[in-house]
């Protein structure tokens, strides 16, 4: 989660909406677009997948064929690595580190076993 947000930081991702994603249900700074994508990410990497038809449909509704084979690709990439890195218990540099204390920790991030 915390080398997600300092690649969206670098990417010139919003820092209030970064600060506000688990909000973004109700949150104005969130388009139709990006909360499909999100429902999508969030259901994607729920085991069992919890992806449905409503949620797809919803997702095509605002991305192209393209864009939607991007999203799922980096939900399931991502579902790898942070089951990955959980498991191995990988320590996280100082950059993620920061970034999570600084822009995630309120919503309840915590470098846990992931300490150096």
């Amino acid at each position: 989660m915390a080398h997600t947000a300092g690649a969206a930081l670098g990417l010139g991702y919003d820092e209030k909406k970064l600060e506000a994603v688990w909000e973004f249900r109700s949150n104005p700074l969130f388009t139709d677009a990006e909360r499909a994508a999100l429902e999508v990410a969030i259901a994607g990497a729920a085991q069992p997948n919890a992806v449905d038809e409503t949620m797809f449909a919803e997702l095509k509704r605002h991305w192209n064929e393209g864009q939607i084979v991007e999203i799922v690709a980096v939900i399931a990439m991502f579902g790898f690595m942070n089951r990955w890195n959980d498991t191995m218990a990988t320590p996280l540099e100082e950059e993620p580190i920061h970034v999570g204390e600084k822009h995630l920790a309120k919503s309840g991030w915590n470098v846990g076993k992931h300490q150096r």
